[in-house]
């Protein structure tokens, strides 16, 4: 599966924050994959950490926002390595967008 293809038609926005450990990893993931995607800091963009919790229920991060309507989990708490690519994968390419 070409993931940049795949991914390339979806805007994905990532929730994040510079002190989270989960962010980084998924930032790695992002890179090593040369996936187009934009951060949205909880810290600093006005707004942005109500939005996440208004919307998940959840005040963890990284949560993608997938083309503005549906929101991602970016880490497993469930897994010891706290993060699956195949899950993160098959998650973002789910319908319903």
């Amino acid at each position: 599966m070409d993931l940049r293809r795949e991914l390339q038609n979806k805007e994905l926005q990532v929730y994040t924050a510079a002190w989270c450990p989960d962010c980084r990893i998924l930032d790695r993931w992002w890179a090593a994959n040369d996936i187009q995607h934009s951060k949205v800091d909880i810290e600093t963009a006005e707004g942005a950490a109500e939005k996440l919790e208004q919307e998940t229920g959840k005040r963890a991060i990284p949560f993608i926002l997938v083309n503005g309507k549906r929101w991602v989990r970016g880490y497993h708490r469930e897994l010891p390595s706290r993060f699956d690519a195949d899950i993160l994968i098959k998650e973002l390419l789910e319908d319903g967008d």
